[in-house]
């Protein structure tokens, strides 16, 4: 079916998408138990490998699941998965079908698994690493599961590290071979270095946190996330198998919650809503916290897989995002132009009532000078006097001629092309000019939008004073 490992990868997509549909299915007689099951296992499989080759790139929470995207091998794999939520079969799905097709997907991820376990050196079938082994806790299988459910529904916890063929040796970081060059090729080695570097510096985003989920937040996208960039993370040990630490633990880092507010809260640790987790993972940084705490209205939840070209609008909140990636403090910004705004205002007020009385005392003032010179034209019947002042040299500005030529050169090029050429140009063109329009309106809503929520805000704030 496919010649090379890596047009395996490539048709990775429908596949996962597939069997992480399935895996979710209830047992019922639409489908065989025995493929929910093979799903849900290989699905548990592949998520493991990504935690552990730390894979993951993107994530996106929409409204038809969650889309993730993982660098497997070089290879970009994009995957969708469904909410939690409890499923009602349409009647117009032909599941025998769909079952043909998870046929071949499964035999496919099935060996794709073992050779990607086998590329990191993985034991397949995987299996916990005794260390992590003893830290769960050994009577949560026997409480929680069946001994035939036990070993998988712990693999699924993904709180565990897993077990390797040959213990790892402690090397030193790989660093990349550097070459003598010169110009471009220089330019472009030190693009993919750093590159690089911001790469390594992603994967290692949550090293060091240590989180606890609440019951009431989807548990397994959060741990998966969290543990494919290095944090730790646990939950209520009735929840699910693999809680590895309690929620009085002092090393929390963040507690994940999602409600309005919480009655009892420990010291030290940061109280956020699961957005945060995301949205710090596509904006390659641990986004401020103040957005996201509990009962915030929080920011809107932009999608990594957008990429904005020349002339497309691009909204606000992307920008702050670019600011803060730049290593700008966008907050801080913003708070000095409110502040300048409210000085302004306040100004502009004080000056209209100064200008209310100027403007009667200039009138005055223009009525005595029109009678002055009228006095003085009829007195004085003499030539006025020429005057010659020197004049200055006049700088050409050297952009502004080459901006010229280039104009001169595209309209005399543009003459020059076929009338089919010309045709498609213009259609081009057109597009690009259509593109710019509507970005132009969307940029004018959001501006009246804006100003709209602020005259809100003053009015609230004029209320409160009085």
């Amino acid at each position: 079916r496919y010649p090379t490992f890596i047009d395996a990868l490539r048709d990775l997509d429908d596949a996962l998408s597939m069997c992480f549909l399935f895996s979710t299915f209830p047992r019922t007689g639409k489908c065989h138990v025995q493929t929910i099951q093979l799903c849900r296992r290989l699905a548990v499989e592949f998520q493991n490998y990504v935690i552990a080759s730390r894979s993951l790139r993107k994530v996106f929470l929409s409204i038809k699941g969650i889309y993730y995207q993982a660098e497997v091998q070089g290879q970009p794999i994009t995957w969708i998965t469904p909410y939690a939520f409890a499923h009602d079969h349409p009647t117009d799905v032909d599941y025998r079908v769909m079952a043909t097709f998870t046929e071949f997907y499964t035999t496919l991820l099935g060996f794709v698994n073992f050779r990607l376990y086998q590329s990191l050196n993985l034991v397949y079938p995987p299996k916990i690493d005794s260390q992590a082994e003893d830290e769960l806790k050994p009577a949560e299988g026997k409480e929680y599961a069946m001994d035939s459910e036990s070993y998988l529904e712990k693999l699924s916890g993904l709180s565990a590290s897993l077990a390797r063929a040959v213990a790892p040796t402690h090397e030193d970081e790989v660093e990349m071979d550097e070459f003598p060059v010169e110009g471009e090729t220089a330019e472009l080695m030190d693009a993919k270095k750093k590159e690089q570097e911001d790469l390594e510096k992603h994967k290692k985003l949550f090293e060091g946190l240590r989180f606890f989920l609440n019951r009431e937040v989807p548990r397994e996208p959060l741990a998966f996330v969290i543990r494919c960039f290095g944090g730790q993370v646990s939950w209520d040990k009735s929840l699910c198998i693999g809680a590895t630490y309690d929620a009085t633990d002092a090393s929390i880092t963040h507690h994940i919650i999602d409600r309005p507010r919480l009655d009892k809260q420990v010291v030290g640790r940061y109280y956020l809503q699961p957005q945060w987790v995301f949205d710090s993972v596509n904006a390659k940084l641990c986004l401020p916290v103040a957005d996201y705490f509990p009962g915030v209205l929080l920011p809107p939840h932009l999608s990594p897989f957008v990429t904005e070209k020349e002339g497309d609008y691009i909204p606000p909140e992307k920008l702050k995002l670019l600011a803060l990636q730049r290593g700008e403090n966008p907050d801080e910004e913003s708070e000095e132009e409110e502040e300048e705004e409210e000085e302004e205002e306040e100004g502009d007020n004080d000056k209209e009532e100064e200008e209310e009385d100027e403007s009667e005392k200039e009138e005055e003032m223009k009525l005595q000078k029109m009678e002055e010179q009228k006095t003085q034209s009829t007195q004085s019947n003499k030539a006025l006097p020429v005057k010659v002042t020197a004049g200055k040299v006049r700088v050409e500005d050297k952009q502004r001629l080459e901006q010229e030529q280039q104009s001169e050169e595209k309209r005399l090029a543009i003459m020059m092309m076929k009338k089919r050429e010309k045709y498609l140009y213009k259609k081009i063109m057109f597009g690009k000019k259509r593109k710019i329009r509507e970005a132009n309106k969307l940029a004018e809503k959001r501006k009246a939008h804006d100003a709209a929520l602020k005259e809100q805000k003053k009015k609230s704030k004029k209320a409160r004073q009085v």
